[in-house]
């Protein structure tokens, strides 16, 4: 095994760089100059002089190519795989501290304290590249995430709620809640070299833009996105946020267009949990509430509507809170309209609407 493979080739590449060396050979052989040949084959003529060089000393066989460059790597198969799980378990396992980011510095040291071998952090760079391991800027997740809870969810409540929404003839839908500012979110933006591009934005930091949505899904049926906005413009006692009554508002608007059952499946929000909101879900018998895992986002398609809505808002002037309530309805109303990306939404939590088999 080695740790660089000819410049980068993969095996595949240099059975394509022979192929152009012979091409050059056999034009060559027709006294094709130089220069065309480099301009045919876009190489430097340079390289077509050493290649016409080897093959009229050598033939065929001296243009062939001659496998893999770059060093003999110094950790053999068994010893890259023991690094691979190493590297899986983490940073804090092995001692490094709080920050969980692998370096070339970081593993350099791991391949040192493991198999008392030494790289310099290009060098490191080779085998990593062997391992298929690539830079990536890591996705945060909550410290307080029960991977095991998301998993006993996907594998018991998600399926027993897919029954109950199948016997009952209910839609399963999905809540969650948003908020926006006039200050826009960041988005990327082109700009020269060396000059950050600016953008105008509101100053004003008073005003808020409170949204909480329903995905509605069913088989055979096209998928539904409901939602209602509140505006809060920061005047002394006024909420921040949607109360019990107005979830309940929400779920019997939903009931209405919906025409049938509910089967609702939402967060542990301290509104979703009071005493008040378990009597008015008690009060309504077309309503079956399943309770998703602590953070875990990506089980709720309706945190893909606010992704959504949020980049469209990247960079966004606006004009005061109520012309940020109409871009928002705006912005909204399109997605009511391409049930294609509802599906989407939807498709992308890895859950299904099959139900189980007996």
């Amino acid at each position: 095994m080695r740790c660089a493979d000819g410049g980068g080739l993969s095996e595949r590449g240099r059975v394509k760089r022979e192929r152009v060396r012979l091409q050059a050979a056999e034009w060559s052989g027709q006294d094709v100059p130089v220069a065309e040949v480099a301009r045919r084959l876009r190489v430097s003529a340079n390289a077509v002089c050493t290649w016409r060089c080897r093959w009229r000393a050598e033939g065929e066989a001296g243009l062939a190519s001659r496998g893999p460059g770059g060093s003999s790597c110094r950790l053999d198969e068994r010893r890259l795989q023991r690094l691979v799980e190493a590297l899986e378990r983490g940073r804090a396992v092995h001692g490094f501290g709080e920050d969980r980011r692998w370096t070339l510095a970081g593993v350099s040291g791991l391949i040192a304290r493991l198999f008392r071998t030494r790289y310099a952090l290009r060098g490191v760079s080779y085998p990593l590249h062997h391992m298929r391991f690539s830079p990536q800027v890591p996705a945060h997740r909550a410290i307080g995430r029960d991977e095991r809870a998301v998993v006993t969810w996907r594998r018991e409540t998600w399926p027993a709620g897919k029954s109950v929404a199948a016997e009952r003839g209910a839609w399963p839908c999905f809540e969650d809640e948003a908020g926006q500012t006039p200050r826009p979110p960041k988005t990327r933006a082109r700009g020269r070299r060396g000059r950050t591009p600016t953008v105008a934005v509101s100053g004003k930091g008073s005003g808020r833009v409170s949204i909480v949505g329903l995905v509605c899904v069913r088989p055979g049926h096209r998928p539904r996105s409901i939602y209602r906005t509140v505006v809060h413009r920061g005047r002394e006692g006024e909420r921040r946020s949607f109360g019990e009554t107005d979830h309940a508002a929400l779920l019997d608007a939903a009931h209405q267009q919906l025409d049938g059952p509910i089967v609702l499946v939402r967060d542990d929000l301290n509104t979703h949990t009071s005493h008040a909101m378990r009597a008015l879900i008690a009060a309504r018998d077309w309503l079956h509430v399943i309770r998703l895992p602590p953070y875990a986002p990506e089980l709720n398609p309706t945190e893909h509507v606010w992704s959504h809505l949020k980049r469209s808002l990247g960079n966004l002037l606006v004009h005061g809170i109520d012309h940020l309530v109409t871009i928002v309805k705006n912005r909204l109303k399109r997605i009511q309209y391409r049930p294609e990306l509802i599906d989407a939404f939807f498709a992308h939590t890895g859950s299904d609407l099959k139900p189980e088999p007996p």
